[in-house]
């Protein structure tokens, strides 16, 4: 039978099991307990620590705090009501994403405002924010109330331009980091440089409580509020008063646990994923047609939760001719959940044919790959909001493809994918 190569496997340190032991022995099974204090701390400890080889100058305080919540799209909820974004408002969102950074400004009753990516992060581009912002003042007479840049596949955006643009025009910057875990720019790790910083634990990332996230606060008092909201809200009285709305979002003691034994080998799964980008990136640099996306310089220090490329448009594939021959049914590779039906085979913005027949082989010969995320304002959902464009996200989403790259991708693994690919170039 054959192996099956998935993107991002999670993969367990052995010491979970002692953690949610603990949490049976003592009967604490709800979403609050030692567990959810540990992992906080953990999580804090972690997201603290400086590289002494960098220093950044848009560092802020780094007296941070943390949440640990039901998920990462949660967190960005309770961010936006932190920052007291309502019906009405705008909040600027970074187009090239997964469409959890989007959706919780909709929960809000918000609107959307997508920014484009520049080419060398692919993230949020700072210049085309900026001329967003101007132009959502001249055309609704006032700022957008929040910013969520995206740390795409774990790599780092121009995020000390990003705060400082939010700063000059008093925006709030909550750092979706969700991909981005252990991740540093300057030095510095990706989700402290703004309001509020979103982590995610989904079983998928670099670290899981299998399914959860948090939140990084800028104080304590920021803690107490959003842990007050993520428990539905209650007021100071021997029974339940309530006068604001809250939210059952909390992290279980039991993944909380998960967590725990996950951040023994955070640096283990760190360097394991930078050993399968460099094994990548050493062998692409020889085929030609074929872009690896790496650290665009040494301030960048992406955690490669992801590892990406770019097909040229002029490389030709093995199988092209059938690529698009018929509707997807059911979920594609390592998707999850129900999907709903489709209907037809074509978008009016779809990958390339030479990426659908790489990833229909790859598939073939039990490797999974997914294309880049799809533009959020290409999404037939948000085709009313604003969006700023300059093209870069939907020539990357067209050209580009994800590689396994988890804790459970082995060396030999990567030399089986690669060997793959090369065998399916015309």
């Amino acid at each position: 039978m054959q192996k099956r190569i998935y993107l991002c496997l999670a993969h367990m340190s052995g010491q979970e099991q002692k953690f949610i032991q603990e949490a049976f022995d003592t009967n604490w099974v709800v979403p609050l307990g030692p567990n959810v204090n540990g992992f906080e701390e953990d999580l804090k400890k972690f997201v603290e620590s400086k590289d002494a080889a960098h220093t950044c100058s848009c560092a802020g305080d780094m007296n941070k705090e943390i949440v640990a919540l039901s998920a990462g799209t949660a967190a960005i909820h309770l961010a936006l009501i932190a920052c007291g974004v309502s019906a009405g408002d705008e909040v600027i969102c970074q187009s090239f994403t997964f469409c959890a950074s989007a959706n919780p400004v909709t929960y809000v009753g918000a609107q959307p405002v997508f920014v484009d990516s520049e080419e060398d992060s692919w993230n949020m581009d700072p210049e085309l924010l900026e001329k967003a912002i101007i132009d959502r003042k001249a055309k609704t007479g006032k700022y957008p109330k929040a910013i969520i840049p995206v740390y795409l596949y774990g790599m780092p955006g121009r995020i000390d331009e990003i705060i400082a643009i939010g700063k000059k025009y008093q925006i709030p910057v909550i750092e979706d980091a969700a991909e981005g875990f252990g991740s540093r720019f300057d030095g510095q790790v990706c989700g402290t440089f703004g309001d509020y910083g979103i982590l995610s634990f989904n079983g998928n990332k670099m670290i899981t409580t299998s399914g959860g996230g948090a939140m990084i606060c800028p104080s304590k008092e920021a803690k107490e509020k959003i842990m007050w909201l993520a428990t539905q809200a209650r007021e100071a009285y021997p029974y339940y008063q309530h006068e604001a709305i809250g939210f059952n979002y909390r992290l279980s003691n039991i993944c909380a646990g998960i967590g725990r034994g996950q951040m023994t080998v955070i640096d283990e799964h760190l360097a394991h994923h930078k050993r399968i980008a460099k094994m990548y990136a050493e062998a692409f640099a020889e085929i030609p047609g074929i872009t690896y996306h790496g650290n665009p310089s040494e301030r960048y220090d992406s955690n490669y939760w992801l590892s990406t490329i770019l097909l040229d448009e002029n490389l030709h594939v093995r199988g092209e001719e059938e690529a698009y021959a018929e509707a997807v049914h059911g979920a594609v590779g390592g998707a999850a959940g129900v999907v709903h039906a489709g209907g037809t085979i074509h978008t009016d913005c779809e990958p390339n044919r030479n990426v659908e027949a790489m990833r229909v082989q790859l598939d073939k010969a039990g490797i999974e790959s997914r294309p880049l995320w799809k533009p959020m304002h290409k999404q037939p959902v948000f085709k009313n909001a604003p969006a700023y464009v300059n093209g870069v996200s939907e020539a990357m989403f067209k050209r580009g493809l994800c590689l396994p790259s988890g804790p459970m991708v082995s060396d030999e693994d990567v030399a089986y994918i690669i060997r793959t690919i090369q065998e399916n170039i015309l």
